[in-house]
């Protein structure tokens, strides 16, 4: 009998999940679910009591009002995430939280919002909004499809290691448009919305993979119990995204 359990932890779903981002945790769900695996979906807001018993961690984006709103109670719990990152727990953060999880973000109006330090960089509000579809290229993922929307700009330090390395389409991190998102452990930022994990897949099969290796089990993805047509529904997304103007 396979008695296989993971807890999924969603990251502020009340303030931080726009554009789609709550599709991350579905696609999470499902490939879990079609590998034999149950899912129990733990959901955080600010002020509540933080768990501590999860296997994946997930996060999405917001308005800056939003972020305003979590920042501190973020403060409270990076103790405990920062555990968790150090337990090779894995993560995937979306736009806000990502720019939370490194070092500050400072908006365009407003005061500056500090991070938990996760990731090694800084982000900065300017005018230029970086909006329409990416098309980046992972050394590890190979490429990566999603839609971008925000001012923020991001500067991986020279110790950061970025997700993706090449922008083919769209701007990524920030302006200059030289890479996407940031990579630390088992910890994936990026600011792909749109879902991102439904066009990528390899990244969630990753983060389930990751949860396996610190269990012990040995997961066969070969053998996963997907719909019979989902791979060419999600090489259709892939291709059609691809195909638009930014």
């Amino acid at each position: 009998m396979n008695n296989r359990f993971i807890k999924i932890l969603h990251l502020y779903p009340k303030d931080m999940n726009i554009y789609g981002d709550h599709g991350n945790l579905l696609v999470l769900s499902k490939r879990a679910q079609w590998l034999g695996i149950q899912v129990q979906i733990l959901d955080y807001n600010q002020g509540e009591r933080f768990p501590t018993d999860f296997d994946l961690l997930i996060g999405g984006g917001g308005q800056d009002s939003g972020q305003s709103k979590v920042c501190f109670d973020l403060q409270r719990v990076a103790g405990s995430i920062k555990s968790a990152v150090d337990n090779g727990v894995p993560m995937l953060l979306v736009c806000g939280l990502y720019q939370l999880f490194g070092e500050f973000f400072k908006p365009i109006k407003g005061s500056t919002l500090p991070g938990i330090g996760v990731f090694p960089f800084s982000t900065v509000g300017q005018k230029t909004r970086m909006i329409g579809n990416v098309l980046a290229r992972s050394r590890e993922f190979g490429d990566l499809i999603g839609f971008e929307n925000h001012s923020g700009n991001t500067v991986l330090d020279r110790s950061a290691v970025p997700l993706a390395h090449k922008i083919l389409q769209g701007y990524g991190n920030n302006t200059d448009r030289l890479n996407e998102g940031c990579r630390i452990q088992n910890v994936v930022g990026t600011y792909l919305h749109g879902s991102m994990l439904p066009k990528n897949p390899q990244i969630a099969d990753w983060m389930i993979g990751k949860v396996a290796q610190n269990r012990g089990w040995k997961l066969d993805f070969s053998n996963m119990q997907k719909p019979q047509h989902l791979d060419d529904w999600t090489n259709q997304a892939r291709i059609s995204a691809k195909s638009r103007p930014y």
